[in-house]
C-alpha cells in the first residue's frame, strides 16, 4: 500500500470512541485542531459524548468532534484509531474490514482476560497489534501505541509524566503516529516493529498490578537516559 505522509492526516476516526480512552484521545487530539469523529455501535451514544466533550473544548481554539456509528467514522477518517475492549476486537475489526483497507489502524487495545487483569495474557498471534495484522492483511498498517497511558491523565491538562512506544512494520505509519503523540501532548518512541507489541501491551497488566498496590489509577512509563529532544 502507499506510504502516508504526516501532512495529508487532517482527520482521525475512533472507534469505540464513547469508552473512556477514545474519549480522552479525542480531546487532546479537538484541543490540537485535529477534525475527530467519534464512532460508537450506537450513533445517539456518541452524539452525545462528542457533545459532551465540544461543551470541554468551548470558547478555545480547536478542531471538531463530530459523534457518528463506527463504520461511518472509519470510512471518513484519514487515520483510524481502535480503543474497543479485547473482548471486541476481532469481532469489531472483521465487521469493518473492508473500510479500514488502505488506512493507517492505531490499535489501542491490550489483550485483558478478566478477572485476571494484572497477568500478561498474549493471544496466538503474540499480541493484539499482530492479531489485527493478521485479520486486516497487509493493505492496512496497523500501529500499536498508547496502551499504558490512562483516561485519568488524558482528561486533564497538566503535563502527563508518561511516554508512548509505538509499534509497527511501517517507518512511515510509525512517524504518522509519533506526530500525533506529540500533537496529544506526549513523548513517543519507536520501539521497533510490530512484534515488540507484545511487550508494550503486556506493561499495562504490571501497570495495573502496580495502580492496585498503591490505590492509583495513573502508573505509566517513562524512557530515561536518551535525550528528550
Amino acid at each position: 500500500m502507499e506510504e502516508h505522509d504526516i501532512k495529508k492526516i487532517y482527520t482521525i476516526g475512533i472507534i469505540g470512541g464513547t469508552g473512556k480512552e477514545g474519549k480522552g484521545l479525542a480531546y487532546r487530539w479537538a484541543k490540537a485542531g485535529y477534525t475527530i469523529f467519534l464512532g460508537s455501535r450506537v450513533q445517539d451514544r456518541a452524539v452525545q459524548v462528542a457533545s459532551d466533550l465540544g461543551e470541554l473544548l468551548r470558547g478555545r481554539l480547536a478542531g471538531k468532534i463530530i459523534g457518528m456509528e463506527n463504520r461511518e467514522a472509519v470510512q471518513k477518517a484519514d487515520v483510524v484509531v481502535l480503543t474497543v475492549p479485547y473482548s471486541a476486537h476481532r469481532e469489531t475489526l472483521v465487521a469493518l474490514q473492508d473500510v479500514i483497507s488502505g488506512k493507517i489502524l492505531i490499535d489501542v487495545t491490550v489483550p485483558l482476560v478478566p478477572p485476571k487483569v494484572t497477568r500478561v495474557q498474549m493471544p496466538p498471534e503474540g499480541s493484539a497489534a499482530q492479531a489485527a495484522q493478521v485479520i486486516l492483511g497487509p493493505n492496512v498498517q496497523v500501529v500499536s501505541a498508547f496502551q499504558n497511558i490512562s483516561y485519568e491523565h488524558l482528561m486533564h491538562e497538566e503535563q502527563i509524566d508518561c511516554d508512548v512506544l509505538v509499534c509497527g512494520g511501517s517507518k512511515a505509519a510509525k512517524q504518522v503516529v509519533l506526530e500525533l503523540v506529540r500533537a496529544a501532548g506526549l513523548t513517543g518512541w519507536d520501539a521497533g516493529p510490530i512484534e515488540n507489541s507484545m511487550v508494550v501491551e503486556g506493561l499495562t497488566s504490571i501497570l495495573i498490578g502496580i495502580n492496585k498496590q498503591f490505590g492509583t489509577q495513573s502508573a505509566g512509563i517513562r524512557i530515561t537516559g536518551v535525550s528528550r529532544d
